[in-house]
């Protein structure tokens, strides 16, 4: 029987109807504690990354149909939707999708060329342009005295005549946020942990709102569409790095359960960092990507100038795959290796 031996019978539109069956658990959780507005945001996200794929694969003279069929656009759609605040202006959602995959996918090749993630690209773009904007999230439903049907989110979505007393009522800051700006104004963790928003282990809804990003993800790793080194480095850099911190100063740095559950580095670890194409690709190279993402998502929480910091840390890992890769790469089957013989010069051993 001639080579390859391991025989991969899926296609990436398989894999990527999968990656979004997992996200559904989280979809769901989402319109449960927080409101039907996210339903909106990923329609928009959708209908414009289609749209977008469309036109740039027509001006690259490729067919449309395998690449739209593929699924790989929808996916990022809804990465970059789940990562915007679901009540985000229609323009911000449309600008950071065109972006995702008319400049981070396409004009770096297209589906497997690109050597970013598309998703946090554009999330990247929009954090740093409109920082103002990105902060509007939708507060747990538990905690707002305004409930907002699909209609009205999408109203608030378009721009539509909408009070802003009920706009102050369902808006608020997310967990991370407050912790920043209470650190700010000199207060400890526990006297800003002591609001409302905060819950068990992490903000009110958000920690069930990681959780259910954890179930989707186990599905991909039960399926073996995701390997687990990334997710388990991802998390243990988390971990680590925020407790070490927390360790030698409690009332300056955030316990590392908080940190962990925040939906962000769920999202991230089983969705964003086990891409396989702006990832690393091998073994040990995981391991490390992995690590050095969560080790830079809790710096550039804790120094950065933005509350979270997972979008960036994904980026700048990106920059360093082919790096890991070159260093990483396993040794081939049946090459020769070269050895040291007394210090006398150096021979071939199989």
């Amino acid at each position: 029987m001639p080579s390859p031996f391991i025989i991969d019978r899926s296609s990436v539109t398989q894999i990527m109807a999968w990656v979004l069956v997992a996200l559904l658990p989280g979809i769901a959780v989402y319109v449960w504690l927080f409101g039907a507005g996210i339903l909106v945001t990923l329609s928009l996200a959708t209908v414009t990354a289609l749209a977008a794929e469309a036109a740039m694969l027509k001006a690259r003279g490729y067919p449309l149909k395998p690449f739209l069929t593929d699924l790989s656009a929808i996916v990022t759609a809804w990465l970059l939707a789940l990562s915007l605040p679901s009540l985000a202006p229609w323009w911000l959602i449309i600008t950071g999708t065109l972006f995702a995959i008319v400049v981070a996918k396409h004009l770096y090749g297209g589906l497997g060329q690109n050597i970013f993630n598309p998703a946090m690209v554009g999330y990247a773009v929009l954090i740093v342009s409109f920082p103002v904007q990105m902060t509007h999230w939708a507060g747990p439903l538990e905690l707002t005295s305004t409930h907002l049907g699909l209609a009205q989110s999408a109203a608030v979505i378009f721009g539509g005549e909408v009070p802003k007393a009920t706009l102050d009522a369902i808006t608020m800051a997310t967990p991370l946020d407050v912790l920043r700006t209470g650190l700010h104004q000199q207060l400890t963790v526990d006297e800003v942990m002591t609001q409302p928003i905060f819950g068990h282990y992490g903000g009110v809804g958000f920690e069930w709102l990681a959780a259910a990003f954890v179930l989707g993800g186990l599905l991909l790793w039960a399926l073996r569409i995701i390997s687990w080194q990334v997710p388990l480095t991802f998390l243990a850099g988390v971990w680590l790095t925020a407790g070490f911190l927390h360790f030698f100063d409690a009332g300056r740095f955030g316990p590392p359960w908080f940190h962990l559950f925040t939906p962000s580095v769920m999202l991230c670890a089983f969705f964003i960092a086990t891409d396989p194409v702006s990832g690393a690709t091998t073994p040990r190279g995981k391991l490390i990507f992995g690590l050095g993402a969560g080790v830079l998502t809790i710096v550039i929480r804790t120094w950065g100038g933005f509350p979270d910091g997972v979008a960036f840390a994904i980026l700048l890992m990106n920059v360093c795959v082919p790096l890991i890769d070159q260093y990483t790469q396993p040794r081939v089957y049946g090459e020769a290796v070269v050895v040291k013989r007394g210090g006398a010069g150096k021979e071939p051993r199989a």
